[in-house]
């Protein structure tokens, strides 16, 4: 069975940072490529970040130069470290994990539940 758990969302004020975690069970993170995506109310699911399971990343302007996307395989995790926040980026945030998927939320297999990141101005 597999589970992906997110942990590190909060309220903190525009300019500030948080780091999101997502640990694994049931699979290998390894071989797996992981995004993050976020969700505002009333909008679609959005890309944020990912990371292929070779290392290469990728990321939404809007978030370029301020969030880093990471993995330690050997602790399954990977990691969203948010600096430089803005009021914009207020959503819940998710982890996802696929073999074979890069940025389009609808290759991804796996979910996690999310974890809410408000920030306020």
């Amino acid at each position: 069975q597999v589970q992906l758990v997110e942990s590190g969302g909060g309220l903190v004020q525009a300019g500030g940072s948080l780091r999101l975690s997502c640990v694994a069970s049931g699979i290998t993170l390894s071989n797996y490529n992981m995004g993050w995506f976020r969700q505002a109310p009333g909008k679609e699911r959005e890309f944020v970040a990912s990371i292929h399971r070779l290392g290469g990343i990728s990321y939404v302007e809007s978030v370029k130069g301020r969030f880093t996307i990471s993995r330690d395989n050997a602790k399954k995790t990977v990691y969203l470290q948010m600096n430089n926040v803005k009021p914009e980026d207020t959503a819940v945030y998710y982890c996802a994990a696929d073999r074979f998927a890069t940025v389009g939320a609808n290759q991804y297999l796996y979910w996690g539940q999310g974890t809410q990141v408000t920030v306020s101005s």
